[in-house]
C-alpha cells in the first residue's frame, strides 16, 4: 500500500506558481489537479458570472472564475467555479503580483458547477468544506439536469438546502439579485 505524501501550504504555493498553467488544490494535505470540464460546465458559469456582473455594484462586489482560491485550516485550499467576494476582501490582493488570491473568510457566495469529470466530488468533498468555512451561501448547479441546489447558512450554523428547478432565485446574501433559471439554462 502506498501512502501519498502530505504537502505544505508554501509548497503547494510553490507548485501552483511553478506550473501556472493547471489548476491545483490541496485537500487535507494531498495535491489534486482540477481536472478539466465540459462545455455546459464553463459556459454555465461564465453565463452565472454575467447575471451577476449585471446585478451587483461593482464598488461592493468582485466575481471570480475558477481563480480564486479557499482557504480552511486543514491543509486544504480549494478553487470553486465561481465566488462573489465583498470589495473590502478582494482590495487585500491589489498590487501584489507575487501573492495567491486564498480567501480564509467566509464569503456570501461560492458556487459549484457540476461535471462529469469531478462528478459527485463537489458535493462529496467540497461543499462539506464550504460549510466547514462558514460560507453563507453555497450553489451546486446542474447544467444537463437543470437544477440548482443551494445550501443557505442559517444563525445556529447550520445549512438548510434546496433543490430549484424552475423560477427565479433570490440570492439571501446578494440583496437585489435574481437569477432567473430559465435564462441561466438557456444559455
Amino acid at each position: 500500500m502506498s501512502v501519498a505524501q502530505r504537502i505544505t501550504e508554501a509548497e503547494y504555493e510553490q507548485i501552483v506558481w511553478a506550473d501556472p498553467d493547471r489548476k491545483w488544490e490541496l485537500v487535507d494535505g494531498q495535491l489534486r489537479e482540477k481536472p478539466g470540464m465540459a462545455f455546459e460546465h464553463g459556459d454555465t458559469a461564465l453565463e452565472l458570472a454575467y447575471l451577476l456582473r449585471g446585478q451587483l455594484d461593482r464598488r461592493q462586489f468582485r466575481i471570480a472564475i475558477n481563480d480564486w482560491r479557499l482557504r480552511w485550516p486543514t491543509a486544504t485550499i480549494l478553487i470553486p467555479d465561481l465566488v462573489v467576494v465583498p470589495i473590502a476582501m478582494a482590495d487585500e490582493f491589489r498590487g501584489q503580483p507575487g501573492r495567491l488570491v486564498m480567501y480564509s473568510q467566509p464569503l456570501p457566495l461560492v458556487v459549484e458547477v457540476w461535471s462529469r469529470s469531478p462528478g459527485d466530488y463537489d458535493v462529496e468533498v467540497k461543499i462539506p468544506i464550504y460549510q466547514e468555512r462558514g460560507d453563507l451561501e453555497i450553489w451546486r448547479i446542474h447544467p444537463y439536469e437543470r437544477t440548482l441546489t443551494i445550501w443557505r447558512r442559517l444563525p445556529d450554523r447550520t445549512y438548510s438546502e434546496t433543490l430549484y428547478q424552475t423560477g427565479t432565485v433570490t440570492p439571501a446574501t446578494l440583496p437585489g439579485v435574481e437569477i432567473d433559471l430559465a435564462e441561466l439554462f438557456d444559455n
